[in-house]
């Protein structure tokens, strides 16, 4: 039986494997360790983010939520979306605040869910399909990073970016996106933006550091991904968690931590890794955003702000975006 979606791949086979190895050459062999957080989601690495979000610790996905819920219905009428487009889609789940307006508002509404795992895309738009009976579905897998050109066409288009992903890339990583979206989006079209806002530190630090020790668990994770797919050698237990507020790039760092002198083999790639006690790998970079600075960046890549919301706190925001 057929599912009541459409779906197109527009990756290779050995898309995930290959990149993977890719990143772990690049990251691994640098001056400063790095390794990008797309790999942290493996099922069990989904599973604690999905633990993470119920933190009392870890406001941004409870806060965001909070926003759309409010706003929803608001958000659809300015942007005039028929079919909302989301990057990085994952589980959809908050997007069905704007689903449900969007529904609410008129017939023939679309759906677009963009991913790299076909599992979560199939997952998330069988749900949709169900909920939705009049909904046209759309799962796309390809990554946002590099194939925009694959975004659909079609009148009335909103291309959302939730949950302050727009915070893992740096500066110029953001200005490259942003650009590349601009180039396929036409005018008419509307880009919502969750991004998570600048406050103290003793607020944000514990959102990545939660005291029931999840995202540590989270964030140690990883070395398993790298053990089971890359036959690495990596020992958890040699390495710490650690959540560094840096003040001049308002962003938060998520590190693991070498806790004594060691080598490590990754035979997949034919690497041998050496860390020294105390050497960090930098796992994650989430930066953080001063309203003024988002809409100069925004406004760079040819963006035209059409609306602001935010929480009671001003913690986190989602922003409206048009093409003109």
């Amino acid at each position: 039986m057929s599912p009541d979606y459409t779906y197109d791949d527009h990756l290779p086979a050995d898309f995930a494997d290959r990149s993977l190895r890719e990143d772990v050459l690049a990251g691994l062999t640098a001056t400063r360790k790095w390794l990008p957080p797309k790999w942290f989601y493996d099922k069990v690495g989904s599973e604690l983010f999905e633990e993470i979000t119920r933190m009392p610790e870890y406001y941004p996905t409870r806060t965001e939520r909070a926003i759309l819920a409010e706003n929803a219905e608001e958000i659809v009428r300015l942007s005039g979306t028929r079919t909302l487009i989301e990057l990085g889609s994952g589980s959809s789940e908050k997007t069905r605040l704007l689903l449900d307006a969007m529904t609410a508002a008129a017939d023939g509404a679309g759906y677009v869910a963009l991913d790299v795992s076909e599992d979560a895309l199939r997952l998330a738009c069988a749900a949709l399909v169900a909920q939705y009976p009049g909904l046209r579905v759309h799962a796309v897998r390809a990554d946002f990073t590099h194939r925009l050109e694959v975004l659909p066409t079609g009148a009335g288009r909103t291309v959302a970016f939730l949950g302050s992903t727009i915070g893992n890339f740096d500066p110029a990583e953001r200005a490259v996106f942003l650009h590349a979206l601009r180039a396929q989006l036409r005018p008419g079209d509307h880009f919502l933006l969750g991004a998570d806002l600048v406050k103290p530190a003793e607020i944000l630090v514990p959102a990545y550091d939660d005291a029931a020790g999840v995202t540590a668990a989270f964030n140690l994770n990883v070395l398993d991904v790298l053990n089971h797919r890359l036959g690495a050698d990596f020992d958890r237990t040699a390495f710490e968690h650690v959540a560094v507020w840096d003040p001049e790039q308002e962003w938060i760092e998520m590190r693991l931590r070498a806790t004594g002198e060691l080598t490590v083999r990754i035979d997949e790639v034919g690497l041998r890794v050496r860390l020294g006690p105390g050497e960090d790998i930098r796992t994650e970079i989430s930066a953080k955003f001063r309203r003024n600075a988002l809409t100069t960046e925004l406004t760079a890549a040819g963006f035209t702000p059409r609306g602001w919301w935010t929480d009671e706190r001003r913690w986190f925001s989602l922003s409206l975006w048009a093409v003109s």
